[in-house]
This record gives C-alpha cells, sequence and structure tokens, in this order.
C-alpha cells in the first residue's frame, strides 16, 4: 500500500503506450542522432555497428529489465531504490543520480545549439536576416559557438521547455508530450533519410554502414572499439542512471515488464541505423568526412543541406526540428531521473512532494550549469580544461558516459536480486520467456562486457595505452 500511495503521489503512467512513447523518448536523443553516427563514422562503420548490436542484446537489454524491475518492486526513483535494497547501495543511487545532472549540462546546450539551426534553417526558407544567409558551415559554426550571449540564451531556452514539461506531471506532461512528439520525429526522419539516401553518391555512407570491413578490429583495436560503442548504448538507452529506475516506478504493476524491456531497445536501434542512413549517405555525396564529433552534426550537415539548393533549408529546418524533438524527450526524462530522487526524499520526511517547485529549482541549477559549459563553446573561448579534455563537454561526458554509467550498470548487475526479476516478470501470470537467456547474461556475460567497456573507456579518455 505504501509503494501505491508513493506512486499516487509521485504519479503514474496513463496507458502503456504512453510509457513506452516516454521511455523510447528517453532513449532516442542525442545518442542516436548525434552520437551513433559519428562514433561509428569514427570506429570502423560496419565494425562498430555489429559489437554495438552485440552489446544491446547481451547487456543493454538485462540492464534495463533489471532496472525497470527495481524501480516498479521499490516505487522509488534510484536512490530509494538502491537504498531499500540495502543503506550501504546507496551510493550507487547517488551516482545514478548525479550521472544525468552532469549529461544535462551539456546536453542543453547542444539541444540549443538545434534550436538555434533549426530556426537558421527557417530563416533561410523565408529569406529573411537571420538565416545562414548562404555562409560557410564551419564559418557560421564558429561565430554562433563563439557568441557567449546566442549560446547561453539557446540553451536556457532549452531548459526552460525541459523544466515546463516535467512540471506537468507525469501523464500530463512527459507522457502526453512523448506521445505526439516520437511519431512526428520518425515521420520527419523518413523524410530526412528518403532525400538522403537519393543523393548521388549515397550509395557510398550505405556501403560504409553496411559492407563487412574488419580493419578496426585488428590486434587489440576491437576493444577501443567495444568501449565506445559500449558507452554509446548506455548513453542511448539511459543505462546505469536515474532514468529507467524512475520510469518504472510510475508503471503499473499491470504492465507486462518483459515486452517493455524487449520493445524500447529495438525501436532505439532502429532510430539510431535511420539516423545512420539520413546522415552517412548525405555525408559521402557531400565528399565529407564522417568521423567528426558535434562538427558532424553542424557542419558537415549543414553543409549537405546548403548545397541541396532552394530545397536545402527545408530539410535543414526538417532535420535539426527532428533532433531538437529528439533531444527535448531525453532531457524531460534526464531530468525527471532527478525529480524523482528529490521527491523520494520530501515523502521520506512525511511531506507531499512538490513537483512544480522541485522541477524549477533543479532546472535552476542546471540552467547555470549549461552556461558554463556553453560559454566554453566547445573549447574555443579559452577557458580553462579539464581531465585532459579539449572541451568543457567532453570532460563532463568523460566523468558521466565514461565512469559512472558503466561502473552504475555493472553493480546492477551484481547486487539486484535475480529473484525480484522474476517476480517483477511473472506478475498478472505473465510467462517470463526470456528468463533463461536473463540469468546467463546478468550473472556472466554483462558483468564481464561492462568492466571491458568501462576500462576502454578509460584508456581512451586518458590516452593510458592499455590495449596498444
Amino acid at each position: 500500500m505504501e509503494q501505491k500511495q508513493q506512486g499516487n503521489h509521485k504519479g503514474q503512467f496513463g496507458s502503456n503506450v504512453g510509457f513506452l512513447m516516454a521511455a523510447v523518448g528517453s532513449a532516442v536523443g542525442l545518442g542516436n542522432l548525434w552520437g551513433f553516427p559519428y562514433k561509428m563514422g569514427a570506429n570502423g562503420g560496419f565494425g562498430f555497428l555489429i559489437l554495438y548490436l552485440i552489446l544491446v542484446v547481451l547487456v543493454g537489454y538485462v540492464i534495463l529489465l533489471t532496472e525497470l524491475a527495481l524501480g516498479r518492486r521499490t516505487g522509488k526513483g534510484v536512490v530509494g531504490a538502491y537504498e531499500t535494497l540495502s543503506k550501504k547501495y546507496a551510493f550507487i543511487g547517488w551516482m545514478g543520480a548525479i550521472a544525468p545532472w552532469m549529461i544535462l549540462s551539456f546536453y542543453s546546450m547542444l539541444g540549443g545549439y538545434c534550436i538555434k539551426y533549426a530556426v537558421a534553417n527557417l530563416g533561410d526558407l523565408f529569406g529573411a536576416g537571420w538565416g545562414t544567409g548562404g555562409e560557410d558551415s564551419a564559418v557560421f559554426f564558429s561565430e554562433f559557438t563563439t557568441d557567449m550571449a546566442q549560446t547561453v540564451i539557446f540553451s536556457l531556452i532549452f531548459v526552460i521547455l525541459t523544466v515546463i514539461i516535467v512540471r506537468g506531471g507525469v501523464s500530463g506532461g512527459i507522457e502526453k508530450f512523448s506521445s505526439i512528439a516520437m511519431p512526428a520525429l520518425f515521420v520527419m526522419l523518413v523524410i530526412v533519410i528518403i532525400r538522403s539516401v537519393t543523393l548521388p553518391g549515397a550509395s557510398e555512407g550505405l556501403a560504409f554502414m553496411f559492407k563487412p570491413d574488419w580493419s578496426a578490429f585488428e590486434g587489440t583495436g576491437w576493444i577501443t572499439v567495444l568501449s565506445v560503442a559500449g558507452g554509446q548504448m548506455f548513453f542511448s538507452l539511459s543505462l546505469g542512471m536515474a532514468i529507467m529506475i524512475a520510469y518504472g516506478s510510475y508503471l503499473p504493476k499491470e504492465q507486462n515488464l518483459e515486452r517493455s524491456a524487449l520493445v524500447i531497445p529495438v525501436a532505439d536501434t532502429i532510430v539510431a541505423l535511420m539516423a545512420g542512413l539520413a546522415t552517412m549517405p548525405a555525408v559521402f555525396a557531400s565528399g565529407l568526412q564522417p568521423g567528426q564529433g558535434p562538427g558532424l552534426l553542424f557542419i558537415t550537415l549543414q553543409t549537405v543541406f546548403s548545397s541541396m539548393g532552394k530545397m536545402g533549408p527545408l530539410f535543414g529546418f526538417l532535420f535539426y526540428g527532428l533532433v531538437f524533438i529528439a533531444a527535448i524527450t531525453s532531457s524531460i526524462s534526464l531530468l525527471e531521473g532527478i525529480v524523482a530522487v528529490a521527491m523520494d526524499k520530501s515523502i521520506e520526511k512525511g511531506r507531499k512532494p512538490n513537483r512544480k517547485k522541485i522541477a524549477t529549482i533543479l532546472g535552476v541549477s542546471i540552467a547555470v550549469t549549461a552556461s558554463l559549459v556553453s560559454l566554453d563553446g566547445l573549447g574555443a573561448n579559452g577557458f580553462p580544461q579539464f581531465f585532459g579534455q579539449s572541451t568543457w563537454l567532453d570532460a563532463i561526458d568523460l566523468i558521466s558516459e565514461g565512469i559512472l554509467m558503466p561502473l552504475g550498470a555493472c553493480y546492477c548487475a551484481i547486487v539486484i536480486p535475480t529473484q525480484w526479476v522474476d517476480e517483477e516478470a511473472t506478475l498478472n501470470g505473465n510467462k517470463f520467456r526470456t528468463k533463461g537467456f536473463y540469468d546467463f547474461c546478468i550473472k556472466f556475460v554483462a558483468p564481464i562486457m561492462m568492466v571491458m567497456v568501462l576500462l576502454g573507456q578509460l584508456d581512451n579518455f586518458f590516452g593510458l595505452g592499455m590495449f596498444s
């Protein structure tokens, strides 16, 4: 009864479809539309894709199911969920709460960039003075990132929109927005794909994605590719942090947990592949390099749109509009994961949690850090750097995606009783059809692969040379 009351105070998903749209919206974000294509481009294309798919099946699915089960069983956010298991595991929960807060610091900056580019392409479409004006994409990007006022303003707009949606609650805010935004994203993505794959020379991009090439696996190179693919998987599926545990706590007991845990990674992977189809053929058709970081999204692809003639601004607006939708559906889940922790703490103190107040206060803290990351201008504005990284984005990404998330997922696999997952998966007479597969992967495969991912990430970020 206590768990049910907590769920009522915090909110619940109104329908199975609504939950899936919100969960898929969390998984489908910049990790798919920005991270997946450029990381694939920088790590051998097809070989990266194969390792990514293996990790999704053997690690992503089992950790996702475990986190959803933990959230629903306890009815609490990430900190309270691990404290319910044992007070000594509270630190795992706090790692899971810190990670999304850190990610939002740079995610909001990139989301602001998406708004800027959607607006700029709209300006070009109508011949307005606030478009790109046909300026070289690299120059336009440099001018924008070094314009501190603009970058901060657009980042703050993104944070404000995120807070407004989360203040609306689970069913009235997150579920309602995601149920509209996700179908719209798929439609817009299909439109961009059709244009991308029909460009002259697009076949080279398709070959890069799907033609077998194992050169990246020579020697110990496969470990590096594995670590990058693993980091991408954790980031994309929102694993090893607060999100899926929070969403699990809002799930009705009638929900088929196993089916949900299968649908989410499948949908996420499909969108990641669609993102690759939207970007890589266009990149190769324009004779550009596929292995860039933010430059792939904001320089390379803008160059592609600028080369399409009169229709270029339309496709540019559609593309950056869909990237914005993907980003905002993920950012609301990142903020919700932290909000859930704060609401749990209010309930523990005997108070009814004030969602709007909590979301606003946390939003202000994120606005401050997002502004600082924006001011760095991806390393262009001479700010002091950390951990040997060239940008504040990379430094924060190192701590969150490279360390906290793999560690959190590894702890999750080790400390959460498989019996809990069995019981949650078989509620209401549901059959746990993948039980044998789940038990084997969670005990043996997932911990080993996550340790390898963590070591590879540390080696990559710090240049330790462990696998060279």
